[in-house]
């Protein structure tokens, strides 16, 4: 294995085990604070957090010099800021509806709005084991999306998580172009734009800010589960490509699962032991297929 795929394989699973502890801690902050308000400091955590290291690294010469966002990275720009304003917001609110592990779990889903989009739109290559990864995936989400044995309707919070990881799908797809740009701009601006965003949103909706210590903790989860989850994400497609880089990085909800599980203290029902389990092989065929760019 060349040096450089490992080292994307690196940068991506540290982006899953960062961005694993969203669901578990942002679900016990959502009891004092509010989902688009939540979404907001996300961002803004990442985008502040980011800005600090950013300042520093650059004052010590750290930092070597990346190539900065040109106007005609607009586009591409614009289309991520707006759907990480409207992804954490559904996220959130999904979060409130269903348990953390569900939504830890549900989060897969993002491998195959991303590999899809990926291959609709970019023309990046999806081998057999990734079709079958897909399937796998989406089977599972639908079993965790049902209300009940005795119920054919999906429940709300899942339906609101799936549509997050489609926003996300398209985001990733968006950053894929920004990739060999400098990853500290990028997250600063998905932080400030997406948070700042969110923040209207919110005070137009009427939504309350928090108190000093949920309001802390909320900017901390976001630096580390977004703002350093986004910078290695980045590193890791400039080395594998979107399809692929999301397939790695499809090991973060079953940390997220089970640290909610922990967390919670919940026993896993029958179905979500079903769908973990397929979810498990969808990500193992995922993580194992040789996705390629097509140039």
């Amino acid at each position: 294995m060349q040096l450089k795929q490992k080292t994307g394989i690196f940068c991506a699973v540290l982006a899953a085990a960062l961005y694993s502890l969203n669901a578990p801690f942002s679900k016990l902050l959502l009891s004092d604070v509010s989902p688009t308000v939540m979404a907001a400091l996300l961002y803004l955590g990442a985008g502040s957090g980011l800005f600090i290291v950013r300042s520093a690294g650059r004052r010590g010469g750290r930092f070597a010099r990346e190539m900065p966002l040109t106007k005609a990275d607009l586009p591409y720009t614009l289309g991520m800021v707006t759907l990480d304003v409207a992804a954490p917001i559904l996220l959130m609110t999904g979060l409130r509806m269903t348990t953390a592990a569900n939504v830890s779990l549900l989060n897969n889903f993002e491998i195959v709005a991303t590999s899809l989009i990926a291959f609709l739109l970019f023309g990046e290559k999806i081998s057999p084991r990734l079709w079958l990864a897909i399937g796998l995936v989406t089977t599972a989400s639908m079993i965790l999306s049902f209300e009940g044995a005795e119920s054919f309707s999906f429940s709300p919070g899942s339906v609101f998580v799936l549509l997050a990881c489609v926003c996300w799908g398209f985001e990733n797809n968006c950053t894929r172009s920004l990739s060999d740009k400098d990853p500290c701009q990028i997250v600063i601006i998905k932080g400030f734009g997406s948070g700042l965003g969110s923040l209207v949103i919110a005070l137009f909706s009427g939504e309350r800010f928090p108190d000093i210590l949920p309001l802390l903790a909320a900017l901390l989860l976001g630096f580390m589960a977004y703002g350093l989850s986004i910078l290695f994400y980045i590193y890791a497609q400039r080395f594998l490509g979107a399809a692929r880089t999301s397939a790695y990085y499809a090991v973060a909800p079953f940390i997220g699962a089970g640290v909610s599980l922990l967390v919670f203290r919940q026993l896993p029902s029958l179905s979500f032991l079903l769908a973990l389990t397929i979810m498990a092989l969808g990500a193992y065929f995922a993580s194992c297929a040789p996705c390629k760019e097509e140039k």
